[in-house]
């Protein structure tokens, strides 16, 4: 079954999970060869898509706000406020 959506201006293939299990390595080999995704369903719900490697990694959010933050005084030093939780 084909399906066009209004996002992209090709046509993306729509598969049932029994049919994308049964052919997962063609169909991963149509998708390189393509670059067209495939959205695979279960029950005529999507639950998934397989769309071609793109080699871009996410940015880690380690150091993201690296140079943004200041840290004003100590913040390792016990205050002067006893918590209800040691009580």
């Amino acid at each position: 079954m084909l399906v066009v959506t209004s996002a992209q201006e090709h046509p993306m293939q729509i598969i049932k999970a029994s049919e994308f299990k049964a052919k997962c390595l063609a169909l991963m080999d149509e998708v390189a060869r393509t670059g067209k995704p495939v959205v695979i369903t279960k029950n005529g719900k999507p639950v998934a898509e397989v769309r071609p490697y793109s080699g871009k990694r996410p940015k880690s959010p380690i150091g993201l706000h690296k140079g943004l933050i200041k840290i004003r005084g100590d913040i390792i030093a016990p205050v002067d406020v006893e918590w209800d939780a040691l009580k």
